[in-house]
């Protein structure tokens, strides 16, 4: 078989009017024109064997098992390798439907349609699915799982982030059209003089001057230490000398941290010693050249959100960890909390899986735990030393129990440092509590912050929090679009123009 031609729609289109994102592959059977799969010995066993779950595509029969019938009575391979397009997409996280097998006016040769959610994992799936076929023909081995993974690396490498995503979810419902301008999180919302733009969660309304402040830890720390905002006593090193001079300064438990980091990279949390202030400082400067030393403020890590200068959600932030239970290892309880189902690659589902690297070995190593150690019942072992959801963490929605003075502190912080969406990292025993009374801090205030923590917590309730972002956007009333209109022909067009012109300028 010969791929002829690999096609992606992106709106309205030959096919279907409804599903804009499709690939269209044109196929050249060559002999496996002469041969549908009932004369091919094996080939419906080979194929039920590799694809258990293909049982639920009905095809035209219109009931489970229906594609299975179909091959059993005899189908070409063109529309066998749309069924195994769709099924490994839909394997791989991307639940893909919609397919369409037919000639394309030449005998042999087909268009095969199906839909897709990342192009590039479209087009590779297109490849795959001819591959898989071939091997099925000849009753040869394929290594499915290894297409199946890089189908999950090529979409988390492609795909719009679950913030981005959000928001552009949310811009979709309310009937405002998108384009995205770059293969990161660069979008256009709405059209011409009206539209507006985001890149993750920063808009084009976001102050760049707000931005670069909250990246500065030193500035921003300095601006809420002068508004008599509680943050914790700390100095900015750059040497293992300034290192000496503010760990008398500040004193242990410390933190130490980049100014320019994110995503908890760089980060060591309560040293108490020199030794392991230096390798921190060290690890901290890997990320950036100027490191933020800090006291270690104990407490729960929680995360206020605030959009438009209100606080609209608030989460709890626990790291990664795992409890033991008397009977497995650390390691056997790691692959334990990866097995569920919630838990994924990367951003794909709602939970990430948790992944042992140098900063969990450094944690054992500092606990005096071994991965083939058993933890005793009820024993809880952190393994990250930051709460973020990207390396495995969860989140619990508090947003109901925030006191109303740590609201008010939330909306004046944005307001200080003049972000219209902001995330506000805070180290208290109860945010039920003013932060006065708890003794705890506000660590940092982040500009772009993650949303997927609010929009699907691993307990509470899950909060819209990308409809606030809209709605600043695009307040009531606002209009998000402009009138497009294409005129063709071969006659007549610029009558046409002329004509469209007249009458939009007489609305």
């Amino acid at each position: 078989m010969e791929i002829r031609n690999i096609k992606a729609m992106r709106g309205p289109n030959y096919w279907s009017i409804r599903r804009h994102k499709l690939i269209v592959m044109l196929l050249d059977l060559k002999e496996m024109e002469e041969r549908p799969t009932n004369k091919i010995d094996g080939f419906l066993d080979r194929l039920k064997a590799m694809f258990p779950d293909m049982y639920e595509h009905r095809c035209s029969v219109g009931t489970p098992g229906g594609f299975f019938e179909r091959v059993e009575e005899g189908t070409w391979m063109g529309h066998v390798i749309e069924h195994i397009a769709l099924e490994i997409q839909t394997l791989a996280g991307m639940d893909c439907g919609f397919g369409r097998t037919r000639g394309a006016g030449e005998e042999g040769v087909y268009h095969v349609v199906f839909d897709y959610m990342e192009e590039k994992v479209g087009r590779f799936a297109a490849r795959s699915a001819v591959a898989i076929a071939e091997a099925l023909i000849e009753g040869e081995d394929y290594d499915l799982d290894s297409d199946v993974q890089r189908m999950r690396e090529i979409r988390e490498d492609e795909r719009l982030g679950p913030s981005t995503g959000s928001i552009v979810k949310e811009a979709i419902h309310r009937g405002i059209p998108y384009i995205r301008l770059n293969r990161y999180s660069l979008c256009q919302l709405g059209y011409g003089a009206n539209q507006k733009r985001i890149q993750a969660t920063v808009t084009s309304d976001t102050s760049s001057i707000g931005v670069e402040l909250a990246c500065d830890k030193e500035d921003s720390k300095y601006l809420l230490e002068q508004a008599e905002v509680p943050v914790p006593k700390g100095e900015v090193v750059r040497s293992e000398r300034g290192l000496a001079d503010a760990i008398r300064y500040v004193g242990y438990p410390l933190v130490l941290k980049p100014i320019g980091g994110n995503h908890g990279r760089g980060i060591t949390t309560d040293i108490r010693d020199e030794e392991t202030a230096i390798a921190a400082l060290h690890k901290a400067k890997e990320v950036s050249r100027s490191v933020i030393v800090e006291k270690y403020i104990t407490g729960d890590d929680y995360r206020l959100l605030v959009i438009n200068y209100k606080l609209v959600a608030a989460s709890k932030r626990t790291p990664a960890h795992v409890v033991g239970d008397g009977k497995l290892t650390v390691h056997e309880l790691i692959d334990q909390v990866n097995e569920d189902p919630r838990r994924g690659y990367g951003h794909e589902k709602v939970l990430t899986s948790i992944k042992v690297d140098a900063m969990t070995e450094n944690i054992l190593k500092k606990s005096g735990v071994e991965l083939n150690d058993i933890l005793e019942n009820g024993q809880i072992l952190y393994l990250k030393d930051t709460a973020n959801l990207s390396t495995g963490g969860t989140a619990t929605d508090v947003f109901d129990r925030v006191h109303p003075m740590n609201v008010f502190m939330a909306e004046r912080i944005a307001k200080i440092i003049g972000l219209d969406i902001c995330g506000i990292d805070v180290m208290t025993s109860d945010i039920s509590i003013p932060l006065e009374e708890t003794g705890g801090a506000v660590l940092e205030v982040n500009a772009g912050p993650g949303f997927r923590m609010h929009l699907a917590p691993t307990e509470g309730l899950a909060r819209n929090v990308a409809a606030h972002v809209i709605d600043m956007m695009f307040p009531d009333g606002e209009t998000s679009i402009i009138p497009i209109i294409a005129v063709t022909g071969t006659n007549g067009k610029t009558t046409t123009t002329r004509l469209v012109s007249h009458i939009m300028k007489m609305v």
